[in-house]
């Protein structure tokens, strides 16, 4: 079985995050949607309020599990017997920042990367920006599913 990891945060989804995971489906039997739960980090929903709206996007695909973690995404993987990690790039800064990332996962974890480069009409959303512009009372239902 392939099996993958598509780890972050997804604080919120975004319909960049639900374009990587409908074309990463079909290269996989399961995607586990992982949410990296961080202490020091705050966010904007509850790890449950972000379980939900992952779960309703992906009510009607039984291949897509979502599950939280802490700690290190290659042991998740280990832990979930997931042979890959599926990564979205919007540009090259991110190309840049998850390289050495996913040639450490491999060299250590024996777990390989996949990176789907986002479509056109996403690469400018990201939830940091989903989040700005709810904080200040701005209209962010295009770039959310």
């Amino acid at each position: 079985m392939r099996r993958a990891v598509f780890p972050g945060t997804f604080d919120p989804i975004t319909l960049g995050h639900v374009d990587i995971i409908k074309r990463a489906l079909p290269l996989f039997d399961e995607l586990i949607i992982a949410i990296g739960v961080n202490a020091d980090k705050k966010t904007m929903f509850s790890l449950e309020e972000r379980i939900k709206f992952i779960e309703d996007v992906f009510k009607n695909e039984s291949r897509i599990k979502v599950k939280s973690y802490i700690g290190l995404t290659a042991n998740f993987c280990k832990n979930e017997k997931a042979q890959f990690i599926v990564r979205g790039l919007r540009n090259s800064i991110d190309f840049a920042y998850e390289q050495s990332i996913a040639q450490a996962n491999a060299k250590v974890n024996g777990v390989d990367s996949v990176f789907l480069i986002s479509s056109p009409e996403y690469s400018h959303i990201s939830s940091s920006i989903v989040r700005d512009i709810a904080r200040h009372g701005g209209d962010y239902q295009d770039l959310i599913p």
